[in-house]
């Protein structure tokens, strides 16, 4: 098996000149990317959490991740909006703590978060920053163990797609054997 390393390297080196940007991020990723990949493969359930401007890529992600020409098992995700609908209106600590018992309750702990977007004021990072093993890709803010990217960056639509791109090329080397991510 690769070395996860350098299997990371040549798949952005394998998407050309545009993904060049991330070639240094990719220190960054390695660890989150491996820790989200052993929570998958363990079982647990995907939380997925994106700020207001990145619902679309919450629909987009949900659309794509399972369909079935990738012929993979499926990968078990659900949109924190769709397990709870008055997300908008959680204001408080108190709400946040019901909240998590809910998410608790409902998948026995057997969960992480998947975050995406701003960080700062933003009550939707608030919630996923109360977890230890959340996959974060924050914007704005530079959080430990998060993947750190620019809302304000002209090409940000295109930057997650490749990274969604990278995250999903990943998982399936890894649901098929190709690369063990501990090596």
């Amino acid at each position: 098996m690769r070395l996860f390393d350098q299997w990371t390297l040549d798949a952005i080196r394998a998407e050309g000149a545009p993904m060049s940007w991330f070639e240094e991020q990719r220190f960054d990723w390695i660890p989150q990317i491996i820790n989200a990949m052993d929570q998958i493969m363990s079982g647990r359930t995907i939380v997925l959490v994106c700020d207001h401007d990145r619902q679309w890529f919450s629909h987009y992600i949900l659309d794509t991740i399972n369909k079935k020409l990738k012929e993979r098992p499926l990968i078990p995700i659900a949109s924190l909006d769709a397990l709870y609908p008055h997300l908008n209106r959680l204001d408080d600590v108190d709400g946040m703590d019901t909240l998590i018992d809910m998410l608790d309750l409902s998948f026995k702990g057997e969960y992480f978060f998947w975050y995406i977007g701003k960080g700062g004021d933003e009550r939707r990072s608030d919630i996923v920053k109360r977890s230890d093993n959340a996959l974060m890709w924050m914007m704005d803010e530079n959080y430990p163990n998060a993947l750190s990217l620019r809302s304000y960056d002209s090409h940000i639509d295109i930057k997650l797609l490749q990274l969604y791109r990278l995250f999903d090329r990943t998982l399936a080397a890894v649901l098929f054997g190709e690369i063990d991510v501990h090596a």
